[in-house]
């Protein structure tokens, strides 16, 4: 893998079929629970992207803001019915800093594992802290690594299979850095479209240690954005840490 972090190479790749590429995800239960945890707001969106979850939270009356290291993410952002009201910085989330303290800090979708080394990402958790009001919340949604699903290092699945789309994913992994680089391959009528990714994976309990790094305080961890238990079966985690109120 290459040892050069661009933060804006996935958007280009994928920006103009992104939205297409999520509209499976719970996007309205997660926009309900990150409305609990904020409370009256405001809201700061690491991986702010399309707008996804931060539209529908200022559709709710939460004033929000994002950082997003693509330019190509954050125009599909400006060009939809709101977006030009939201406070977007173009940047590494793990280090810029936007004006203004948060009640909530949200980084979902598996865009903790964006960042390719464990400092960016212990920066990632004490930028988070930097930005949050005493008694704050950061809340991290990621996948659970699961080495056994690899192959001699490697794997190949279909993620999705519809009469106009099939999502196949391929990947490689590599345990002593904990780097996995994966690439979906969607499929349909127009051709076939490549969408590459790396990734630097990291155990909740690692991501709990960060937490703790940042002065942060693990206050839930669920399976899922409906609040189901984690458990050993667990693929999938939603964390919430907090900062202290003192």
């Amino acid at each position: 893998m290459s040892s050069t972090f661009d933060p804006s190479a996935y958007g280009r790749s994928i920006s103009d079929i992104y939205d297409a590429t999520v509209e499976h995800l719970p996007t309205d239960a997660t926009v309900e629970q990150l409305q609990l945890l904020a409370g009256d707001g405001p809201v700061l969106e690491f991986g702010i992207g399309t707008g996804r979850l931060a539209l529908p939270l200022a559709e709710r009356g939460l004033e929000v803001a994002g950082i997003d290291g693509s330019p190509d993410m954050v125009e599909v952002l400006r060009a939809k019915p709101g977006g030009e009201r939201l406070r977007v910085a173009v940047g590494d989330f793990a280090t810029t800093r936007v004006e203004g303290r948060f009640s909530l800090v949200a980084l979902t979708t598996n865009t903790i594992f964006a960042l390719p080394s464990q400092d960016a990402q212990v920066a990632c958790f004490r930028n988070a802290a930097a930005h949050l009001r005493p008694g704050g919340r950061f809340v991290v949604e990621a996948w659970v690594p699961d080495l056994a699903a690899f192959h001699r290092g490697a794997f190949l699945r279909l993620l999705s299979l519809g009469e106009d789309v099939v999502v196949a994913e391929a990947a490689r992994i590599s345990p002593a850095e904990q780097h996995m680089a994966t690439t979906k391959i969607r499929l349909t009528g127009e051709g076939v479209r490549l969408l590459p990714a790396n990734h630097r994976y990291a155990w909740p309990a690692e991501l709990d240690l960060m937490a703790r790094l940042a002065g942060m305080e693990r206050e839930h961890r669920w399976a899922d954005w409906r609040r189901a238990p984690f458990g050993d079966d667990s693929r999938t985690h939603v964390t919430v840490y907090r900062l202290p109120a003192d």
